[in-house]
This record gives structure tokens, sequence and C-alpha cells, in this order.
């Protein structure tokens, strides 16, 4: 099948060996940094390369923020950070229109949204009038203000964090807001082995302060450009479709699957497949990106609850269930061509 990708007259064509490249060459350089967490830096990666958001859940300390500033600077990108609390307006986030003093017009001044790598440190102490303002950058990439719209700068990623812990004074996100988000992941803490790189990394200055760009913003649109063009066959289509399908009528779930969660499916495989060196989606690397495409998405019945189920369970027994087409993942072509 041929595909047609558009190619920046100013960087070079890029061929399944070099996006695997500079996709290693990233995840290395975030590594200097995120030590012993190699499975989450590379999921985040494939979130920004295939403009998806990151709901991070997970305790204090375990180095949300490092993760979000060690990949901005490895591409060399604006950052920025919101600390979420109940007082915190949607004009705090979105930014707002002011008076220009000496010319007497109205302008328009950025907020924090306008960067490329955002992080919302504990996004459920925002309240709900707060949290839907980021669902339009989210989905839309743009901010209205005053019935003005404002582009987002490309790529834009948003990484938002909750601690699953501390519950009181916070508003839980809406089903449609965490829909939006392409991956829930959870950094969890280091083994004894990452522990003790982290302090011999941090012994004199902070890793972080030497970290340098391996990318720029124009490698990383030229990437995200390449993985759409990876092949989606159609029996691993059907096969997304039939694992979205059978969270729906699972008896253990309320809630399952919707389309967008296909659409998730689809396009993180792609760039796990990409990130591989090859240009078609196998199963395995729709099964890659499984747990972390559901997780926020399936919501278990008050009985499952009780039996103590839990949706990775649940998952798990699906991913066991719904066959994957024949001669495609382990064993198959997907040997052949690594």
């Amino acid at each position: 099948m041929s595909k047609i990708r558009p190619i920046s007259a100013t960087t070079p064509t890029l061929d399944p060996a070099s996006f695997r490249a500079r996709f290693e060459a990233l995840a290395d350089n975030m590594e200097r940094v995120i030590k012993g967490k190699r499975e989450v830096v590379r999921l985040v990666l494939t979130a920004v390369l295939a403009e998806g958001h990151v709901l991070l859940e997970d305790l204090p300390g375990t180095g949300k923020t490092m993760l979000a500033r060690s990949l901005a600077q490895s591409i060399d990108v604006p950052t920025a950070r919101v600390q979420c609390t109940p007082d915190l307006l949607p004009s705090d986030v979105t930014g707002s229109t002011i008076i220009d003093m000496p010319t007497g017009n109205f302008v328009f001044r950025p907020g924090p949204l306008f960067t490329s790598v955002l992080l919302v440190d504990e996004v459920n102490r925002a309240t709900p009038k707060t949290q839907s303002a980021l669902l339009e950058a989210m989905q839309e990439r743009s901010v209205t203000v005053d019935g003005v719209t404002h582009p987002l700068p490309r790529p834009f990623l948003m990484i938002a964090t909750q601690n699953p812990i501390e519950l009181a004074g916070t508003f839980p996100l809406p089903e449609a807001q965490l829909d939006r988000f392409l991956f829930k992941l959870s950094v969890g803490y280091p083994d004894r082995n990452a522990e003790a790189e982290v302090l011999r990394a941090n012994i004199a200055d902070e890793a972080i302060a030497d970290l340098r760009a391996v990318v720029d913003t124009g490698d990383v649109l030229q990437l995200v450009e390449w993985a759409r063009g990876v092949t989606v066959s159609d029996p691993v289509m059907m096969y997304i479709i039939d694992l979205c399908q059978a969270t729906r009528s699972d008896p253990s779930l309320l809630i399952g699957a919707s389309t967008r969660a296909s659409l998730a499916l689809m396009r993180a495989a792609r760039v796990v497949a990409a990130s591989q060196g090859r240009e078609d989606v196998y199963p395995d690397d729709v099964r890659g990106v499984l747990h972390p495409v559901f997780a926020h998405r399936l919501i278990l019945t008050p009985d499952a609850q009780l039996r103590d189920e839990t949706v990775g369970k649940v998952v798990e027994r699906i991913a066991g269930r719904v066959k994957p087409p024949l001669g495609l993942g382990a064993g198959g072509p997907e040997n052949a061509s690594a």
C-alpha cells in the first residue's frame, strides 16, 4: 500500500530505521533523569507522537514533574506547570483579555496553556469549571476567549497528575474528560538499583540541569506525520474493534470503551509499530497499549467491585478471549522484520 507523507523542506526524509533511531535516542536521553522506568518513558513518548495526553495517577515524589521536564528538554520545546487548587480560575489557565494601556485596545494575554508540554498538577483539585476549560484545549488544540479562537502550538501534550490517596477536597474528573486522555499511567517507586542510580545521578547537582535536546520541534512534527502513515490492515482494525466491543458486553463493566478508545488504540499502536522500525501495525502493538488506553475508560459494576474485580483483571480477561488475526504478531512477520 502506497503512503503519502508530508515532508518538510528543511529535514531529510524519514524511513523506518531513522524513526526507530530517533525514538530510542529520545528514550535514552530521558532515562538519564528517569531511572528504571523505561516502559513509562516509552509510553509518554508514544503519547507525544500520537498527539495524545497522559493522566498520571501516582503518589507525590515519584518523578511526575521530572518526567515532564525531561521530555520538554529532550525535544527543545517550552514547558509550563499549573498547580491546581480550588480557587484556580479558568482564565488563570487559558489566559484573558486585558487593556493595553499605551493603545487603549483590548489584547489577549496567553495563559500557561500556550506551551508545548503542560504539567497540570493535581488536576482533580481544580473545580469542574476550571477542569472544563481544559476540554477544548485537549480535543480541539485551541482556546476560545471572548469569542476569539486561539490555536495552541504544536506539539502540544498535557500531562495531568492526581493523587489516589488524598481525596478530601477533590473534584473527580468526569468520564467525558477522562476519555480525552490517551493513556492513564503510574510511574511508581523505583526498585533498589534504580533508586541508587537516581542518587548517583543527582549527587552533585540535579541531573535535569545537564539534559540537552536530541531533536527539535521540526523533527518531532515529522515523526508525528510519519506515524500517521503507518499501515493498519483490515484484520488488525477489526481486532481493535472486537476488543472495544467486548468491553461493552462484559458483565463486570458498567461502561465499556468508547469509539474514541478505538481511535486511541489505533493511533498509539501506529507509533509503537514505527518505534520498532516497522510500517505495519501488528496485534502485539495493540496489546502493548491496551492497558493504558483502557485503564481510565472502563467502569466496573457495583457487583464487580464487591467481588474485588479490577479493571486490569477485566482487560486481561478480554485480551485473552478476543483472538488476534492469524499470521500476525509474535512468531509471525513481526519477528522476521525485527
